[in-house]
């Protein structure tokens, strides 16, 4: 009989744009097979949605329901807070090298590894918070690598705003974005206290003038994973 839960794996790569070693969760579904090809959904903050968001049980469920297609999932833990804000954050001093880890390194890795649909709609970003905002900054850069960008509570500045506006390629994408109406005062991990809500609107304003697959919904709730969890199956079976 098929196992109904899919395996999750570690992996390395060396990244010579970060200039380090990269570990990885990687999720196979329960009827993994190299004969048959896989989206991807590259999730930042890889650790905290496997462990947190429970993404591979609820990976496993949609699959046995056939309410997904065929998806590995690979999981981009960080190091430490300092080193995700310095990789996550628009103003950090690795995040145009984390970028382009993802799109000239970590892409052509798992292309390698795995059979793979090799094009921007075979692939997704999650991210929840930071992780939410380097992943739509990467779909930004890279449009036609990354096509589905899945947005939990992302901190928008203004130079993400400035990115969006100057983005003209949204028909490439799709968009899922959600945020918090308790989101108005969030202790950031460099012990600021900053509203989310607001200019999460702001984003969603202008988003939804574009061309993009773009869906935008608001929760009653905090900037936590109590309020996240309950999202990511709604995400994965709307966007996969």
């Amino acid at each position: 009989m098929q196992s109904s839960k899919g395996t999750i794996q570690e992996m390395v790569i060396t990244s010579v744009e970060l200039k380090e070693d990269v570990k990885l969760l990687v999720y196979l579904p329960p009827s993994y097979s190299p004969l048959y090809k896989y989206n991807v959904l590259f999730a930042q903050d890889g650790k905290d949605y496997f462990q947190f968001g429970r993404i591979g049980r609820i990976a496993d469920e949609l699959h046995q329901m056939n309410k997904i297609q065929n998806t590995i999932i690979i999981g981009i833990p960080y190091k430490s807070v300092e080193d995700r804000r310095e990789k996550y954050h628009p103003e950090g001093q690795k995040n145009k090298s984390y970028i382009r880890f993802m799109a000239h390194e970590l892409v052509p890795f798992i292309d390698e590894k795995f059979p793979t649909y090799q094009m921007g709609l075979g692939r997704g970003l999650i991210g929840d918070s930071l992780g939410a905002t380097v992943s739509l900054m990467t779909a930004l850069k890279y449009p036609h690598t990354f096509g589905k960008v899945m947005l939990q509570s992302p901190l928008v500045n203004k130079n993400v705003l400035s990115a969006v506006q100057q983005f003209d390629r949204y028909h490439l994408l799709e968009i899922f974005h959600i945020i918090g109406t308790e989101e108005t005062a969030v202790k950031t991990t460099i012990q600021t206290i900053e509203d989310f809500l607001t200019p999460n609107r702001e984003l969603s304003h202008l988003l939804d003038q574009t061309n993009a697959d773009y869906i935008y919904e608001e929760f009653k709730g905090g900037h936590t994973w109590k309020h996240w969890q309950p999202y990511v199956l709604t995400i994965m079976e709307r966007m996969l």
